[in-house]
């Protein structure tokens, strides 16, 4: 008997802290910020923080959220996201401190009415989500009925799966939407305008209207207070420990921040870095065409559209699609440069298909269909756009002005010639009969496209290549000469 107890005791021992870590793990709780303007850069953080969290076996997910709003996208994308998750209760809490808005407006609100629950702290207020357009003088204005239309639509079917009056939630993006509190027998109910008609003209039925929650051509925003009086809100919790308390989470709460890399990704995928990356890899991009070999400015616009992609995959906006055209661009152009004379229409579309790769690498869909996608698209071209002007202009400079900077000599032709393509005369020297040079062999000391250098007799002379483009270090002969024009040919195998 002893012996039984003995292991009954050892077994308690043995399983005692499983047992206690399992509890701990399935009750766990995880509170994700929602702060400042709702960019693509908070959407990764928010689904990236969300994942670990239920990989780690939480039970709630608590989303602080703290907005004015931002892009229709990443609030969709998260709202989406939050949707979808089943095995957690999701909690949108708007909170409010010293170095917080305390609302919810906007894409916010889409955002809070994803959640299971809503609750809300003293001094806080949600709604206004009406979705507007900016305009190029940076004035905001109401979109139109088809983007409208679509987030109402978005809102209303989160307020139905969630449980919330859904007359609350349409009021919030549509100022045409009148919204009454009623007394329905014992039961007090929100309800639009439309709803409320209906039931009065159906017999046996005893309506009365109480008041007016939001009327016509305003758009709703609601107080703690309010939000709690119509049903929209669970309950006002002023901090954390009390609302952990109140949704019954009894593990411990761990608290998630935007670390190092999620600052470091929001400011590479800003709009002024990616112009800036866009010029940097395109002037390194010239540059390195135009030097043999490979060097230093080929590993960075490597290095500047790595980044350029590396940052936009991280957002979930990088696919296949943007990769391949990038590519083909630069296929498109390394034809155009090394294997066909001038510059043409395959230039021009290796260049169409690299701007437009970066373009799409900015956003999440390919085909702009609804009014808020078309601006969001114009403003991905705009930047590009940019990016591309302020390099050719650059490019020019360093044309024009590389005999002059010395970080460019290695561009310019310092050494002395004996002749030139064009002719004319180098200082103190005799023009010499160039035709005595047919027949003689000599090799290439840079490219020709088609003009460059080679060395035949021991001397340096500008020469151009009778059609194809000929490589550095390739053995030549002159075919022919034209005035002061050395025509060569390659006769390597």
């Amino acid at each position: 008997m002893k012996h039984k107890i003995r292991i009954f005791i050892a077994a308690i021992f043995l399983f005692l802290p499983a047992v206690i870590s399992f509890s701990e793990t399935t009750r766990k709780t995880v509170l994700i910020p929602i702060k400042g303007d709702i960019e693509p850069s908070l959407g990764a953080f928010v689904r990236r923080q969300a994942r670990s969290a239920l990989s780690e076996g939480a039970e709630f997910l608590i989303f602080e959220i703290d907005t004015f709003g931002g892009r229709v996208d990443t609030a969709l994308q998260i709202s989406s996201f939050i949707g979808s998750i089943k095995d957690a209760k999701t909690i949108a809490w708007v909170r409010i401190g010293p170095e917080s808005l305390g609302v919810s407006w906007s894409a916010g609100a889409l955002i809070a009415l994803s959640c299971n629950e809503i609750y809300m702290a003293p001094g806080t207020s949600i709604g206004a989500a009406a979705p507007v357009t900016m305009s190029s003088t940076g004035e905001t204005k109401k979109a139109d009925e088809k983007t409208v239309s679509a987030v109402r639509s978005q809102m209303a079917a989160l307020a139905e799966k969630n449980d919330y009056p859904v007359a609350l939630a349409l009021a919030m993006v549509d100022e045409d939407v009148e919204v009454w509190e009623v007394q329905i027998g014992k039961e007090r109910r929100v309800l639009t305008s439309q709803e409320v008609e209906r039931l009065e003209q159906e017999k046996n039925r005893l309506v009365t209207r109480i008041g007016i929650v939001s009327p016509k051509g305003k758009l709703l925003s609601l107080t703690a207070g309010e939000a709690v009086r119509y049903g929209l809100a669970r309950g006002i919790e002023d901090d954390s420990t009390s609302l952990v308390q109140t949704i019954g989470a009894e593990g411990p709460l761990s608290e998630r921040t935007p670390g190092f890399a999620d600052t470091l990704v929001s400011i590479l995928t800003s709009s002024t870095v990616q112009t800036l990356l866009i010029l940097i890899g395109l002037i390194m991009l010239f540059l390195e065409i135009n030097t043999p070999g490979f060097g230093v400015p080929g590993v960075i616009a490597i290095i500047a559209f790595l980044v350029i992609f590396g940052s936009n995959a991280l957002l979930g906006t990088v696919g296949s699609l943007e990769m391949l055209l990038f590519l083909l661009g630069v296929g498109l152009l390394a034809v155009e440069i090394f294997l066909i004379p001038g510059f043409g229409i395959t230039g021009i579309c290796g260049i169409v298909l690299i701007g437009l790769s970066l373009v799409l690498s900015m956003q999440d869909f390919a085909i702009p269909t609804l009014p808020w996608q078309w601006e969001l698209f114009g403003k991905n071209l705009v930047i590009v756009a940019v990016a591309v002007i302020l390099a050719l202009a650059g490019i020019a400079v360093i044309i024009l002005m590389g005999t002059k900077i010395k970080t460019f000599d290695w561009l310019t032709l310092k050494t002395k010639l004996v002749g030139t393509a064009a002719g004319s005369e180098p200082e103190n020297e005799t023009i010499k009969n160039y035709s005595s040079l047919i027949g003689k062999q000599g090799t290439t000391i840079s490219i020709l496209r088609p003009s460059g250098k080679a060395l035949i007799d021991d001397q340096v002379y500008v020469v151009e290549a009778d059609g194809a483009f000929i490589q550095q270090g390739t053995k030549i002969e002159v075919c022919r000469v034209r005035g002061n024009i050395i025509v060569v040919r390659s006769v390597d195998k």
